[in-house]
């Protein structure tokens, strides 16, 4: 449901009472900033303050752009002492506005966490809740330790469900962002190698990502992936925790939301579900298997929070890729036209192979082929190179007619490859990118895809670059 009028999150007075300080001036905001860079007109500005930053320098650019006010713990030089609000540490005054939004909201909070797809995931959540009223969500990928606190201290006190994504990188770091969401509804989407570097292995990821119930609200519901193998695991810490009622969302013949079956042709993926004893049909814009999945997680909660799956289905009709994670782009050549699916975002071992799964279905123009362009999948730790190669399986089972690998370690993919499907093999994005022109034809459909710091953007970038190109409609497979 759409608000015809933006609402005031913070006043003079509301603010200096949640950080517990002393009110000064009259000012009303309908927004709040922590990035000088992004403030509008009516914004709270948070002058953070970090290793190798500190966001008090921009204190005037923000009032003059627009900022209402900002909080902030030094003097700052020629700004009006009534659009100052003075505290000992801004970081944790992030965290206390976030808190005491969270304190005033009388809605329900859906959690969402995951190894991979708990940006699309949320996205699905949004839609389908917004059948039923108004939903404040996590805006793009905010879901770390300034994004949480950040998207709560945004939350009108007026909608009706809010929707907190949660990342993280390390043990630890969940326990305390769901302690401050406090969730009705807990969702983790899947539980796969990502950030192995940091851990000893998978089954600790599991339980970094169960930290998500230690905030889960007395009565809570939690969702798990039936299909994945830490179901179990996930629900003896559930148990464990004083959490009794489990729902989980799959293909499992035991699955509360069930996926019976899903079609993907070139306008997106048909769906048939079995959530609780309704059977029933939809269809998402987006093409893949593992939307279809993650599509009866979305449902899951919908009936976890006692509304109907059905009519929430219906929201998904408006669902499209979040930015770097699928979106597709028809580029204009001289000579023809290639299609490039961006999936440029991020990327872990189960997001390639669902992304590798998805360019298999595409479908080409005359002579065109499937290419893909596998970047470097990063904080895999000692298995990395394994990792790499492995992918080699999915690229023969599928069909996929060549593979170009920018970074060193996607060499081990390309390594792994028999002669004919290898493409170029580079030491980067950047120095891949003549090599893959060079390559096209008519029909081509490209998918570039890697880790971020694996910088394939580029590659997508040179892409769209060579031609004026417009958008296919909203494609997508697996964020991570």
């Amino acid at each position: 449901m759409t608000q015809t009028t933006t609402p005031i999150l913070w006043t003079a007075v509301s603010a200096a009472a949640a950080l517990g300080v002393p009110a000064r001036g009259s000012w009303s905001a309908t927004g709040v900033s922590i990035d000088s860079r992004d403030v509008v007109q009516g914004d709270l500005f948070i002058a953070l303050v970090g290793p190798r930053f500190d966001a008090h320098d921009y204190v005037t650019q923000a009032l003059n752009q627009g900022a209402v006010a900002a909080i902030v713990s030094k003097p700052v030089e020629g700004a009006d002492p009534n659009c100052l609000i003075s505290v000992a540490d801004t970081n944790e005054a992030l965290w206390t506005l976030g808190r005491a939004a969270r304190a005033r909201f009388d809605g329900k909070v859906v959690g969402i966490t995951g190894s991979v797809g708990k940006t699309g995931t949320k996205e699905m959540v949004t839609l389908a809740l917004g059948v039923f009223g108004r939903v404040h969500a996590t805006l793009g990928n905010l879901n770390n330790h300034f994004g949480v606190p950040l998207t709560l201290a945004r939350l009108p006190v007026e909608a009706d469900y809010a929707v907190i994504e949660m990342g993280m990188s390390a043990p630890g770091e969940i326990t305390s962002l769901s302690q401050l969401a406090r969730p009705h509804v807990a969702l983790i989407t899947t539980i796969a190698p990502a950030h192995l570097e940091f851990f000893t292995g998978v089954e600790q990821i599991a339980d970094a990502k169960a930290e998500i119930l230690e905030g889960l609200e007395p009565g809570g519901v939690a969702v798990f992936n039936r299909d994945n193998r830490f179901y179990e695991h996930l629900c003896r810490v559930a148990r464990n925790k004083g959490i009794n009622r489990l729902l989980g969302f799959g293909q499992h013949i035991a699955a509360e939301a069930r996926l019976l079956d899903c079609a993907v042709d070139g306008e997106g993926t048909a769906v048939f579900a079995l959530v609780g004893d309704r059977a029933f049909a939809f269809r998402m814009p987006v093409e893949g298997r593992h939307w279809a999945q993650n599509a009866l997680g979305a449902l899951a909660v919908v009936d976890a929070l006692g509304l109907d799956p059905e009519q929430a289905a219906r929201g998904l009709l408006s669902l499209s890729a979040p930015e770097g994670r699928g979106l597709r782009h028809r580029v204009s050549l001289a000579c023809g036209e290639i299609q490039v699916i961006d999936e440029s975002y991020n990327a872990s071992p189960v997001s390639m192979v669902a992304a590798l799964e998805t360019l298999a279905q595409a479908r080409t123009g005359p002579r065109g082929r499937r290419i893909a362009v596998v970047g470097d999948m990063l904080e895999l730790g000692p298995d990395g190179p394994a990792l790499h190669a492995a992918l080699a399986k999915t690229v023969l089972d599928r069909g996929i007619d060549l593979v170009h690998t920018p970074g060193p370690l996607a060499s081990h993919l390309w390594e792994a490859l028999p002669v004919a499907k290898r493409g170029a093999n580079a030491d980067s994005a950047d120095v891949l990118v003549p090599l893959l022109l060079a390559d096209l034809q008519p029909g081509d459909v490209v998918m570039v895809k890697g880790s971020k710091g694996s910088k394939v953007s580029r590659v997508v970038e040179a892409l769209l670059a060579l031609s004026t190109q417009t958008h296919g409609g909203p494609r997508a497979t697996m964020d991570s």
